[in-house]
């Protein structure tokens, strides 16, 4: 399953205040992210926040398509609720506020991939041979 991560620049010095933001958080309604005609386009497998002095990173491990995540995310009321009252801790400002904005930033915040491994994508194991 890939892995996304896009980058917030906030002030140093409130983790403690954006800490207590995301222990609030209520969660999209669902993991699944449909397509304009309902069919399933992706798949919201996990998130996770990270933050250290002036930089907050969100991961995302996800199935499908990520462009249709991004859009799906942009709807979510906890997620804009989140980038609202993210914003009085930011050092450069997020255009969240609109579906279009919230793609655009998602996209522009996004870092590149370098590898990401998961056990799932090992081979099955097999047992090994028994001698006699």
């Amino acid at each position: 399953m890939p892995f996304a991560a896009i980058t917030y620049d906030i002030k140093a010095g409130y983790e403690k205040e954006i800490t207590e933001i995301f222990t609030g958080f209520r969660r999209v309604g669902s993991p699944v992210v449909q397509g304009e005609n309902g069919e399933e386009t992706a798949r919201i497998l996990a998130t996770a926040v990270f933050i250290r002095d002036d930089t907050m990173v969100r991961v995302i491990e996800y199935e499908g398509d990520l462009d249709a995540i991004a859009r799906h995310m942009a709807t979510q009321p906890g997620v804009r609720e989140v980038e609202e009252k993210l914003a009085p801790y930011l050092s450069r400002p997020r255009a969240t506020d609109t579906v279009e904005g919230f793609v655009a930033t998602f996209k522009r915040s996004l870092l590149t991939c370098m590898a990401q491994m998961s056990v799932r994508d090992l081979p099955a194991a097999r047992p090994a041979p028994h001698t006699s």
